[in-house]
């Protein structure tokens, strides 16, 4: 009985606690699962995510199932608060910081993961188009940076992780940089991150790809009858624009309509209907293929504008006006520091616009040069007119000698000599004349000659001395500058076909007379027919010359052909943790 006593007393002090121990790393999973599984489903619920949840507590292992997103920027016209703030609860699951801004999301899947501890939990990558991300985050007021791209388009997926794609707005922290490839599927994964602060730009800014050209009009819906005739420059008098002409006693509208109180301001307006003038002003949309769009500002709304001269023919190749209005664009918006990314200027314009191609000869032959501002380039071919004085004085002399022999013979021989001295001052005259003409041939052909080959001048000494013209022919103000007049011409290019056409037939013959290498007469006697259009495609050369920097081109063609490579991959964006 005792030894009975003693085997259960054994059973129940021995086994009893080797069998709790054999239970307790279930009993031990089952907890931490619980917990883990606690802490994940909290984080979920904090990061306004929805997932699955399952927990196997034999393992320890949590599956959490979470969908997987295809975004897209708000729509910038209508969706304007959501658009420029960041949004207030952003996730705080690691890989989840995408989610610091407003998108448009699509959901495209489910990724399933299997993690032991909460901290191991990430949110999904997830799609976005590679243009749209740098678009919405160059409107934020993102910096492209130079050296990012150029990696990126050279290396591809090898470029090292932590690269910076872009910059923040004061170039001291990166924005966009590339991420690990974790689950990319071979895509380029980005990371994204914002601050509040960083955000420089709000809805009244031009969107990325957009410039402005603005213009000043005058009313022409109340002029009489006449007064909109062409003006010797070609211009309407009345769509001259600031740059043309300048009164500063004429009341200027900002807006394009007038707020009129009653009748007596109606008739008041009427009256005065030629001085009112309002700014006309077109948005340009331009993309890496030139300008897409134009639209006008019409008070609060944009009426569309046909650009179709401007726009790719038929056969899908870009006209010449419409690449010069591109090149044009983005030149000048470099002086705004607002840099057209959207658009390369092509290599051989930027060189045949640095290129010394313009003999000066050939800007005094066309009186928009003094000679005295031109090196020494012509030769003195003396005093003719010395010459034909003392010509004229010898043969005054053999008149009046030949008319007192006249006098001393007899009324017969008189009027045969009479006669004859006639013919010959007849022909003598004859003589003079095509010896004149002949020599003024002469003397023009060695002066075309002599011009030809005088020193050649760039575009930006070309349109110095244009601008000055131009100011002196009253074609434009005497205060405008270089910008000014550049602005009225793209804006010329916009709603005047003809003479977007005519500048571009100017620039297409600059082009060949660098390739061709130089001017010959024929090309002056077209400078001469079209000389306004060739003293704006000079200031259009001067300005592409002097505002675009090599770091501006190469970048710009480093972003299109990154754009281009990975377009249709589309980029996905993992975000860092907040």
């Amino acid at each position: 009985m005792s030894s009975n006593s003693s085997a259960s007393d054994i059973i129940t002090y021995v086994g009893v606690p080797l069998a709790v121990l054999g239970v307790a790393p279930i009993l031990y999973n089952t907890v931490i699962t619980l917990a883990t599984l606690s802490k994940v489903r909290r984080l979920l619920r904090k990061s306004r995510l929805v997932g699955i949840t399952r927990g196997d507590v034999v393992n320890h292992v949590i599956e959490c199932e979470l969908a997987r997103f295809s975004i897209a920027p708000l729509n910038r016209q209508y969706d304007t608060e959501e658009y420029w703030n960041v949004y207030d609860h952003p996730s705080l699951v690691p890989g989840g910081s995408w989610t610091i801004f407003n998108w448009k999301i699509h959901a495209i899947g489910i990724k399933t993961q299997r993690i032991e501890y909460a901290d191991q939990l990430r949110q999904p990558q997830a799609e976005i188009n590679f243009e749209d991300l740098l678009s919405y985050l160059l409107d934020l007021g993102a910096v492209p940076n130079a050296a990012g791209f150029q990696m990126l388009r050279t290396s591809g997926l090898w470029v090292p992780v932590g690269t910076p794609l872009m910059l923040s707005p004061d170039r001291h922290e990166a924005v966009l940089t590339i991420a690990p490839l974790d689950d990319s599927d071979g895509m380029l994964s980005l990371a994204v991150t914002w601050s509040r602060r960083w955000t420089v730009r709000g809805k009244t800014s031009l969107p990325p790809y957009w410039i402005q050209v603005q213009a000043l009009r005058e009313r022409s819906s109340l002029v009489k009858d006449g007064e909109g005739s062409m003006s010797e420059d070609g211009l309407s008098a009345i769509t001259k624009s600031p740059a043309y002409q300048e009164d500063p006693e004429l009341p200027q509208a900002v807006s394009g309509d007038l707020i009129l109180d009653d009748t007596n301001d109606l008739e008041t307006t009427k009256s005065y209907s030629k001085a009112v003038s309002h700014t006309d002003v077109i948005r340009c949309h331009i993309i890496s293929s030139g300008i897409a769009s134009a639209l006008r500002e019409e008070a609060l709304d944009f009426e569309p504008l046909s650009i179709t001269h401007l726009r790719p023919s038929s056969s899908g190749l870009p006209t010449s006006a419409g690449i010069y209005f591109s090149c044009i664009s983005t030149a000048m918006s470099t002086t705004n520091k607002i840099v057209l990314w959207s658009y390369h200027i092509p290599s051989p314009f930027l060189l045949f616009s640095r290129g010394p191609i313009i003999p000066c000869g050939i800007l005094v032959l066309l009186d928009m040069v003094p000679i005295t501002s031109t090196p020494e380039w012509y030769s003195d071919n003396g005093d003719s007119s010395a010459e034909d004085r003392e010509l004229q004085i010898r043969r005054m002399r053999e008149t009046s000698t030949a008319m007192q022999r006249e006098n001393a013979m007899p009324p017969d021989q008189r009027a045969i000599a009479v006669r004859e001295r006639q013919y010959k001052q007849h022909q003598d005259f004859v003589d003079d004349s095509n010896r004149r003409r002949r020599a003024a041939v002469q003397r023009e052909e060695t002066r075309m000659l002599e011009a030809l080959q005088s020193p050649h001048w760039k575009a930006q000494l070309v349109g110095e001395h244009t601008l000055i013209w131009l100011k002196e022919q009253n074609h434009v103000a005497v205060k405008s500058e270089l910008r000014e007049v550049v602005e009225v011409v793209l804006h010329r290019m916009l709603t005047e076909p003809d003479f977007a056409n005519d500048l571009a037939e100017v620039l297409d013959a600059w082009k060949g007379w660098v390739e061709g290498g130089g001017i010959r007469k024929a090309d002056y006697l077209m400078l001469k027919e079209k000389l306004l259009v060739f003293a704006f495609a000079s200031l259009v050369l001067a300005m592409v010359c002097g505002s675009v920097e090599p770091i501006d081109g190469s970048l710009s063609r480093d972003l299109q052909e990154s754009i281009g490579i990975w377009k249709k991959l589309e980029a996905k964006v993992v975000g860092l943790p907040l």
